[in-house]
């Protein structure tokens, strides 16, 4: 059995027509990843399918929103909460939003990089 692993690039544009593709092809969402870099977020979203994963790789400005895809993923809400939470990341219109109360954390999104 061979494992594949891609990763996607992809616009704000192109990410919610992508990201229902996936769905659409019966892929199972099993990770969101937040990693800061220079003046924003790189965003992956994994999905894995039958020992293939792909990754569609989304950079967003720091003031940029993220839509949710809660709507598509209901699973998702977890990770999309810790992205905002942890990075500071603009998640919009989230289903289950915890507003910051996810974590007992002491200081507000610890892995945002202060400016």
């Amino acid at each position: 059995m061979d494992y594949k692993s891609e990763i996607r690039p992809v616009t704000m544009d192109q990410f919610l027509s992508q990201v229902i593709a996936m769905k659409m092809e019966q892929w199972r969402l099993v990770q969101i990843c937040a990693v800061r870099i220079k003046d924003g977020y790189e965003m992956s979203y994994s999905f894995c399918r039958n020992y293939t994963m792909v990754t569609l790789r989304l950079i967003v400005g720091t003031d940029e929103k993220v839509p949710s895809i809660t709507q598509i993923y209901s699973c998702a809400y977890l990770q999309e909460n810790e992205a905002a939470e942890l990075f500071g990341v603009q998640i919009e219109s989230l289903n289950q939003d915890y507003h910051h109360k996810l974590y007992r954390i002491d200081a507000e999104a610890p892995f945002k990089e202060k400016g």
